[in-house]
């Protein structure tokens, strides 16, 4: 049977089944009474705000960082706006202030309708909302600052890791305090996936967020290495899972069918979907981690699972789209319904190419190359961006009760939009390839063809111009999307308590020997809903994680691995304040071109003491776990001062305030006791002796830098920095 949002499945009969067709109200058939109420509007338009300007602020940056790929002035000259301390302001300004948003927006306007209830309580909302943009702009005032824990969408630091536990159990509390209250007995599917986003993100942000505080804005990872590395491609991945793609099904299986005026096509492939979705989801993250220092069994559990991933992907796709058989012409005609489709669309696009790139052979190519950056944004410019443009297209003008300001507006923008999304992910893709192509390429005399990393760069440039072009191709629909929905607003009034009225819960009767589908008990129980998704996702998450962290052999330790010297681990921290993470993989897999070109492969045993690793995902600069001794300490310090003098062509920009910055000390000691905490194993001479082992391995730097011309106080930035680099991948060196 076809379900139709807001009055989905407890049917009394199938001669019932039409939209707001009264129920019974008991057995003897007596008409039930109904119940006045308000839906809460202002919540929804308050959140609708902050996604359009949210939006707005992320995609500016993300434009400002795609330019710098190709021109380094765009770094302004300054430490606050290079990029490896804006990608990550990008990532989570479009992840959690325009998509996080987006969803609590469609959530608290669909909730209430489907649960024909107003939200649980209306300070619990306001709290939601303010705390959840406090905890934004608390990202925009730390991360530029280089106060960033690394873990990629994980950046923030512990006490701002509280306040997003805190804020999710605020809206936790709102939404199942809505479902209990509701006087809708059946829960709609959308609510299903509400609920699975709900209860993962907890356990996914819990879970990954272990650490050890060193002071107010400095932590580190209790996981190290290998399992760290596993723990955060675990929350990376379904981070993607559950926070860009459950909910926003939860959304599409409401709103599609509204905007259509159709119900959805399929309820039992909606079942089918979800709970396939669900489980099957939790178990991808190791392909991220394909020829890294993982142990086998857990990247072949990764490429097997990402593969079984198309089915549920595409039966939701599938679900979608065939809810709109019969209504193209409407399609032709509504631009909001095109960015509906061109959403799904782009799921079903991305949610393909990512098992394919889980296959290993793809894998061996693509991993660290612009084709993944290609992958990614596919998903969130077509599937996440399109989908948020169309409801609130279609969410503002009803909160108003006014037309649209302009409609040659919103098809501008949707063709604008498209153009931006094709000018983006299409050289993206080209570049990855070429980018993955010419890093494997041997002349016929067997030599690496590009021995130079920098000739790949240079090949690039043109295709991150034009990637840039997308950017602003996609920002001005966003922008003209942004006046548009202001100028509604300016012309009609907020309906801030929407008028509603529904019979009570208990007044909903189902005669015996009805409704027996065998899934609709659980449709009506939210508890049992909550425990069956924790327990789903819970099964991939103990097979892959416990193991690793439970048999020793599964991470083998090298004897002559030792742990970071204080001064290593100063620079350490300053090469995680700089993002360097952002550009430099430290990982060279078992390939014959990446040996020859950064030396022996990476073992998982060297990095037992990284709190947190620091494998990378991107390669835009080479690889650098290699890097220790291979260049005079005087070329570090004039490659960080002026990179080009160096490399020429270079698009790395210049660090000059790490020759001039002197270096904060007065952490040192609580740092390596907070790292013994974890695990390393730092003796108590080894901390006390710690502030005076800095300077005399600082002092060493210093006299070596003057012995080559450049004088610098032993006490400055750059001295750490290039002892951490220099001790990079020297462990196993014989």
């Amino acid at each position: 049977m076809n379900v139709s949002p807001e009055r989905p499945i407890n049917i009394i009969s199938p001669d019932r089944a039409k939209l707001g067709q009264p129920l019974s109200g008991s057995p003897t058939g007596a008409p039930p009474t109904l119940e006045r109420f308000a839906y809460d509007n202002r919540i929804v338009r308050d959140f609708g705000v902050a996604t359009i300007i949210w939006g707005i602020i992320g995609m500016v940056i993300g434009v400002l960082i795609a330019s710098q790929l190709f021109a380094p002035a765009a770094n302004l000259g300054n430490q606050y706006t290079t990029f490896g301390r804006i990608r990550p302001l990008h990532t989570n300004a479009v992840i959690f202030a325009f998509v996080g948003n987006a969803i609590f927006m469609g959530v608290y306007y669909s909730l209430q309708r489907l649960c024909k209830a107003r939200m649980f309580s209306d300070l619990l909302s306001k709290v939601h909302f303010w705390g959840w943009q406090a905890i934004i702009v608390a990202a925009v005032a730390t991360l530029p600052l280089g106060l960033t824990t690394s873990h990629e969408y994980a950046e923030l630091e512990w006490p701002i890791d509280i306040a997003i536990t805190v804020i999710w159990v605020v809206f936790g509390v709102n939404m199942f305090g809505t479902i209990i209250k509701r006087r809708e007995r059946h829960l709609y599917v959308a609510i299903w996936f509400y609920i699975a986003t709900f209860v993962t993100v907890a356990v996914l942000h819990i879970v990954n967020s272990f650490e050890m505080p060193v002071s107010l804005f400095k932590s580190y990872y209790v996981y190290a290495g290998v399992q760290d590395a596993l723990v955060q491609w675990w929350y990376g991945h379904n981070a993607v899972a559950f926070f860009l793609t459950t909910p926003y099904l939860g959304m599409m299986y409401y709103f599609l069918p509204k905007m259509a005026g159709r119900p959805i096509y399929s309820y039992k492939l909606s079942i089918l979907h979800f709970w396939a979705l669900i489980f099957i989801y939790i178990w991808a993250g190791p392909h991220h981690l394909l020829y890294n220092s993982v142990p086998d069994w857990a990247q072949s559990l990764g490429v097997v699972f990402s593969v079984m991933l198309i089915a549920p992907s595409w039966g939701g796709m599938i679900n979608g789209l065939l809810t709109l058989r019969g209504a193209w012409d409407k399609v032709r005609e509504d631009a909001i319904l095109k960015f509906m489709v061109v959403g799904l669309t782009a799921y079903g696009m991305a949610t393909f190419e990512g098992p394919m790139l889980a296959l290993k052979n793809v894998n061996a190519i693509a991993h660290f190359t612009d084709w993944v950056v290609a992958h990614v944004h596919v998903g969130a410019l077509g599937w996440n961006g399109f989908l948020t443009f169309a409801i609130l297209y279609w969410l503002i003008p009803r909160l108003y009760k006014t037309p649209l300001y302009s409609k040659k507006l919103l098809n501008a923008h949707f063709w604008i939009g498209t153009l931006g999304i094709l000018f983006y992910a299409i050289p993206m893709y080209v570049s990855g390839f070429l980018q993955g192509m010419m890093w494997k390429q041997f002349t016929p005399d067997g030599l690496l063809k590009y021995p130079n990393f920098l000739e790949t760069t240079l090949q690039l440039l043109p295709l991150h111009m034009m990637r840039a072009f997308g950017g602003v191709l996609y920002l001005t629909g966003a922008i003209m999307m942004g006046y548009n929905l202001f100028k509604t607003m300016a012309t009609g009034t907020l309906v801030a308590n929407e008028p509603a009225e529904a019979p009570a819960l208990e007044a909903i009767y189902v005669p015996t020997g009805q409704d027996t589908y065998w899934h609709r008990w659980i449709e009506r129980k939210p508890m049992p809903l909550l425990v069956g998704s924790l327990v789903v996702i819970l099964i991939g998450t103990m097979v892959e994680l416990i193991p690793t962290f439970m048999v020793n052999s599964n991470v083998p330790t090298i004897a002559s691995v030792m742990p970071y010297t204080a001064l290593e681990v100063e620079g350490r921290d300053l090469y995680i304040r700089e993002g360097c993470v952002n550009c430099h993989s430290q990982m060279v897999r078992p390939f014959r071109s990446e040996t020859e070109r950064y030396g022996e492969y990476s073992k998982a045993g060297e990095f037992v003491y990284d709190h947190p690793f620091l494998w990378g995902s991107k390669r835009i600069g080479p690889d650098l776990h290699r890097v220790g001794g291979k260049y005079p300490n005087a070329w570090h310090f004039h490659h960080m001062h002026e990179p080009v003098s160096m490399s020429p062509g270079s698009i790395m920009p210049p660090y000059p305030w790490l020759l001039t910055q002197k270096l904060d000390v007065h952490l040192t000691t609580k740092k390596l006791r907070a790292l013994r905490s974890v695990g390393v194993p730092y003796t108590d001479q080894a901390i006390a002796n710690a502030p005076a082992d800095l300077q005399t391995q600082a002092k060493t730097i210093s006299t070596d830098l003057a012995a080559n011309g450049i004088n610098v106080q032993p006490d400055r930035e750059i001295v750490a920095l290039i002892a951490y680099l220099q001790r990079l991948g020297t462990d196993i060196k014989k």
